[in-house]
């Protein structure tokens, strides 16, 4: 196992008045990237954006059911050679979107404009995020900002397109868009059916483009929180532009990767699948 250390808590940048709210983010880093750093060797680096339907949820968690599993998911890319920063952002309760978003571009500008000092490459950054997270980095790759541009996205299942999410529940849903104080009216502050111009504006698939980074969409086909369908229809979309795009369908299993028998087994191939990903990407063996 690599040896790594953890910096937690690095303020990456200020919000609300007078920018007195800190935003704050971890690091995980092997214990050889000062050494990476002084011969010019450098990491490619994964910020991660946790989920919580945008109103609940911290940095460096992936989730009650998944962090039970013990994977270690932060450590698992570390060894496999990547830096790592797990980012918070604002939630609902705080502020709508777009703010969400700005704090993800914060995330990732931070970590490039201090690359240098922490043995990053600056052009191998990449976004990887669950659930509303998984949205925040889909976002962050598709939309266009020079500084806070990411080299590829991985998404476990994100919300992607907000006025379509009603039609594609699942009969057994827990949560849907529709319902009074829901999730998604919680993040645009308004009912989605009254304000669709709005959900819109806060939906990956609205800013697909050619020229968007490549993708691998993870999500579960029991998923009863936010449908598979969701990442079927920005993957329909990201081909359509001509983007590199992989859709991975886990049957069975349901959000946070929970399965029937209770096993880890969905989590594992989700794990596995993104990790072989962003190694592919960025060219480390």
């Amino acid at each position: 196992m690599t040896e790594h250390r953890i910096l937690r808590g690095i303020d990456f940048a200020r919000t609300g008045d007078h920018r007195s709210r800190p935003l704050l983010l971890d690091l995980y880093l092997p214990e050889s990237a000062q050494q990476q750093k002084m011969t010019g060797n450098l990491r490619p680096a994964i910020v991660h954006f946790h989920g919580g339907g945008w109103r609940i949820g911290e940095r460096s968690s992936l989730g009650p059911v998944f962090d039970g599993f013990g994977l270690s998911p932060f450590e698992v890319l570390v060894e496999a050679g990547f830096v790592v920063a797990s980012a918070d952002y604002r939630l609902s309760g705080e502020a709508h979107f777009p703010a969400q978003l700005h704090d993800a571009q914060a995330a990732v500008r931070w970590l490039r404009d201090n690359a240098v000092e922490h043995g990053i490459d600056p052009g191998r950054i990449y976004a990887w995020g669950d659930s509303a997270g998984g949205h925040l980095a889909s976002l962050v790759g598709l939309v266009a900002d020079a500084d806070s541009r990411v080299a590829a996205v991985a998404a476990w299942y994100p919300p992607t397109d907000l006025n379509r999410m009603v039609e594609q529940a699942l009969p057994d849903a827990v949560a849907r868009a529709s319902d009074q104080g829901s999730r998604e009216e919680l993040l645009v502050g308004a009912p989605l059916a009254a304000e669709p111009a709005m959900a819109a504006a806060a939906s990956p698939v609205s800013y697909v483009r050619p020229g968007a980074p490549p993708f691998l969409l993870v999500h579960g086909t029991a998923d009863r929180f936010v449908p598979a369908a969701q990442s079927q229809s920005l993957a329909d979309q990201l081909q359509k532009a001509g983007a590199d795009v992989e859709l991975l369908l886990i049957d069975g299993a349901d959000h946070m990767w929970s399965l029937p028998d209770g096993s880890r087994a969905a989590a594992e191939k989700a794990m596995a699948a993104t990790v072989t990903f962003f190694r592919r990407q960025s060219g480390v063996p």
